[in-house]
């Protein structure tokens, strides 16, 4: 799940660390029976759609995952009306629909998922199209030097450099944790950046633009890092996740 402010200090953003003091939900832990848990995560998922303050996005559902949007609401897409663009500094411009992403070649990886907030999510697969396999096939122009992400919600960007993003961890990701992307958790796409903070993972992915510099995305705009590789960013010391 992303993405998910920081509770950092220091002259860092501290995201909703006020919340947390306020309404003690700081150290709250989830521990149910399997069929709880899952009537939990399917309660949150439904609400966390339809809240504007993004409370439910402290509570760990049963996976570990917490819901969280940066918009008050995101749309439902499927494979009738789901289009990924890519544009910008490229040869061949052009909008996949579901059904072509899928039938690319696909790539599985199991990494940890860690959140810039503390949580991490152990051993998560991921499946999906490399995304330098869309680039190649969208033919880079010489002068880009990064990506933008858009989503869906409306709200919500992202950015990579060509470097980061022409890594062999880094998908379009189609499937979490062996099934399909539900919507709760940024499907039916979203951006998969193993080595990094769970943020840079755009959710509801639905635009790359590739340009000639880094345009920060949403978070970094409010002081995260740009590069937000798992224990060297952020003013965080966590295991690497890849």
């Amino acid at each position: 799940m992303n993405p998910e402010p920081s509770e950092e200090q220091d002259g860092r953003p501290i995201g909703r660390r006020v919340l947390l003091g306020t309404l003690g939900l700081g150290a709250l832990g989830v521990a149910a029976a399997p069929t709880l848990q899952r009537g939990l995560e399917g309660f949150l998922g439904t609400v966390a759609g339809k809240d504007p303050t993004g409370l439910t996005g402290l509570l760990p559902n049963g996976g570990g995952f917490r819901y969280y949007s940066v918009a008050t609401s995101v749309p439902h897409k499927d494979a009738a009306d789901y289009r990924l663009t890519i544009d910008g500094l490229v040869d061949h411009p052009r909008s996949y629909t579901l059904a072509e992403l899928r039938a690319l070649p696909q790539t599985r990886l199991v990494k940890d998922v860690q959140c810039v907030t503390g949580w991490r999510v152990p051993g998560t697969p991921f499946q999906g199209v490399r995304l330098s396999h869309l680039l190649d096939a969208a033919g880079v122009r010489s002068s880009a030097r990064a990506l933008r992400f858009t989503c869906f919600d409306g709200t919500y960007t992202e950015s990579l450099t060509l470097g980061q993003a022409r890594r062999p961890d880094v998908l379009a990701a189609l499937r979490m944790q062996d099934k399909d992307i539900g919507h709760d958790h940024g499907g039916p796409v979203r951006l998969y950046v193993a080595p990094m903070y769970f943020y840079k993972s755009a959710k509801w992915l639905s635009g790359i633009t590739v340009t000639d510099r880094v345009e920060p995305g949403y978070w970094e705009d409010l002081g995260y890092d740009v590069d937000a590789w798992v224990g060297r960013s952020n003013g965080r010391t966590d295991e690497p996740t890849s």
